[in-house]
């Protein structure tokens, strides 16, 4: 087969890439290893600045329809109360909210617009096993494995949207620096009730902190444990794990029992680092591929879809044209989001530093710092945090 791209990874990076080049009339085709989308996603935030790209593309209707839930503001309740870290209701109108959407459904919603073009070709169940290299060790493609057997996929531009483990990145041979991370995540659901009330919930203390967020008749919930400490937290038992939820989001205590076995909590290994050079002669790497985000703030969804506009802004034209993109096109791509992302890290790192690893070898009653009380105090400032998360660094627009 050949095409003009090959994109490795059919997650929201890569279907809106794909998106993105196909509406340019780039021939494209997208290799996703999975036969669906029907998966348990770690994330499914979906940003203002994202929702404001779909609009910009005639999407914003089909986001809509989609089975979502908005959540206007962002609370943490300490021993002391609770109060509202970032009102994203004071972002510009229309999407002055954070969508919590099944990222199942997001995916199936691009990869069905993407169809309707007709240089778009999306190639399910096919796994990359390796790159194809011209005899001067520029990348031509991939090798692959897919229902009906080994392919080769030969293409002028591979980019790799294969994730914080990826294939191409492992068969370029690029070592991201790795900035590391005082935690990881269980990752649980429990069923909500609507006398809950609505929104989404941070509940800090002692020993660490829990994010439940509203998916209507459940919550998705983030249960932050120290580095390495699964196998101590699994050796202590689940009936210790379900107390720990009870103690730290009282409203679930009558609910931890649906925890029924170790199956129902899924272990999310967190990871922080960023590749020196997101590219290499034929090949380019954006979304978690060059840099793994940090959970806080669910901003990596958000990142690697701004990578993949930028990405399909800077080369769809040259690409579209028949012309050949060059190493200076790619590094161009980084030089774009590089510096978002490195910001955007940055505050990740310092988040971890400063709150999450005191909090998770905290003992004692834990009371909201200073900066949060200032928050409640003069509510316009939950403005910025909410900038921060929702629109983030320099946002990318198609129009």
């Amino acid at each position: 087969m050949k095409t003009s791209v090959c994109v490795v990874g059919g997650g929201p990076a890569g279907l809106v890439l794909g998106l993105l080049l196909a509406r340019q009339g780039v021939e494209v085709v997208v290799l996703e290893k999975h036969a669906d989308f029907l998966r348990d996603f770690r994330g499914d935030t979906v940003h203002p600045s994202t929702l404001d790209m779909l609009d910009e593309i005639g999407l914003g209707d089909r986001m809509d329809a989609l089975p979502g839930r908005r959540n206007g503001a962002l609370r943490a309740t300490f021993d002391d109360g609770t109060y509202s870290v970032a009102d994203f209701r004071r972002l510009p109108a229309p999407h002055n909210y954070l969508l919590f959407v099944p990222q199942w459904d997001f995916l199936e919603m691009l990869a069905t617009e993407a169809a309707t073009f007709p240089t778009f070709t999306l190639l399910r169940s096919t796994t990359v096993t390796g790159l194809l290299r011209d005899p001067a060790g520029t990348v031509t493609g991939v090798r692959a494995a897919g229902p009906d057997g080994d392919l080769e996929i030969h293409a002028s531009l591979t980019v790799a949207c294969d994730g914080r483990d990826s294939v191409v990145r492992r068969e370029l041979g690029l070592t991201p620096v790795d900035y590391g991370a005082p935690m990881d995540v269980l990752w649980f659901r429990i069923s909500r009730r609507a006398s809950d009330g609505e929104g989404l919930a941070m509940r800090i203390g002692a020993g660490g902190l829990m994010l439940a967020i509203d998916r209507g008749d459940y919550y998705q919930c983030a249960y932050v444990i120290a580095k390495g400490g699964y196998d101590e937290i699994r050796a202590q038992g689940l009936e210790a794990l379900r107390a720990r939820v009870a103690q730290r989001h009282p409203v679930l205590a009558d609910r931890v029992g649906e925890l029924a076995t170790w199956d129902d909590v899924k272990l999310l290994t967190v990871k922080v680092n960023r590749l020196d050079r997101w590219h290499a002669p034929g090949a380019l790497l954006i979304g978690d591929a060059a840099h793994a985000m940090s959970p806080i703030a669910g901003v990596g969804i958000n990142l690697a879809v701004q990578d993949a506009a930028a990405t399909a802004r800077i080369l769809g034209p040259k690409l579209a044209a028949g012309g050949t993109v060059t190493e200076a096109d790619l590094a161009a791509v980084q030089k774009r989001r590089r510096f978002p992302t490195v910001v955007t890290q940055n505050i990740q790192r310092v988040a971890q530093k400063r709150v999450v690893d005191p909090l998770l070898h905290a003992t004692g009653r834990i009371e909201a710092p200073a900066a949060i009380r200032l928050l409640r105090r003069f509510p316009v400032l939950q403005r910025l945090p909410a900038r921060i998360v929702g629109i983030g660094i320099r946002p990318e627009h198609l129009v």
